[in-house]
């Protein structure tokens, strides 16, 4: 498949998560692209591959979307840290990412690859934070702590979404309330 039509299809998918979760099915992404299903799986032979497909797609926007705010002149430190670490690109922003813990039970594979991406490739977060506490605009902490912090929260919200559900919380307000108390700690200054 080429890059036009990939975007095309993964650009379909997008739209039917946010309409209907994983319940969206290969018929709903054919009639989305306007193909029948019949040409959607000589793409893809199954909704699990197309969603390994999806995963790998969305986390190189996210790694795009990293770059560019490492890249970004007009962020000191600071902002950079705190855009990194929650970074979602524009395109799936309010599409329901509190329902990715169906993945768990209905697509397993697709789990492991999403907690896998959530978990590795930290080299440019790991390297603004190191320059953050170099810069004397962070304190001191541990790395390793921080990272594992922030990865089991995301890991929560993805693999239990009560906790956002319950609270009235999409996972990107989650996200952005995690890097709140993160980079402002939770005592009143």
């Amino acid at each position: 498949m080429d890059i036009r039509t990939r975007d095309k299809v993964m650009n379909a998918i997008v739209e039917e998560f946010k309409e209907k979760g994983l319940k969206f099915t290969m018929d709903d992404v054919a009639n989305n692209l306007h193909m029948s299903k019949k040409t959607l799986y000589k793409f893809y032979e199954s909704k699990e591959e197309m969603l390994l497909d999806l995963a790998d797609y969305s986390f190189a926007d996210i790694k795009r979307a990293e770059r560019e705010i490492v890249d970004d002149a007009t962020l000191d430190t600071v902002e950079k840290i705190r855009k990194i670490i929650v970074v979602l690109p524009d395109r799936y922003k309010n599409i329901g990412l509190s329902n990715l813990y169906q993945l768990k039970d209905k697509y397993p594979n697709v789990y492991v690859k999403v907690e896998k991406y959530l978990s590795t490739d930290w080299d440019q977060t790991i390297a603004l934070i190191e320059k953050g506490m170099n810069e004397g605009r962070i304190r001191k902490v541990s790395v390793p702590v921080l990272k594992a912090m922030v990865e089991s929260t995301m890991a929560h919200f993805m693999a239990d979404s009560g906790v956002l559900k319950d609270n009235g919380i999409s996972y990107e307000e989650g996200l952005n309330k995690l890097i709140d108390i993160v980079m402002d700690g939770i005592r009143i200054k």
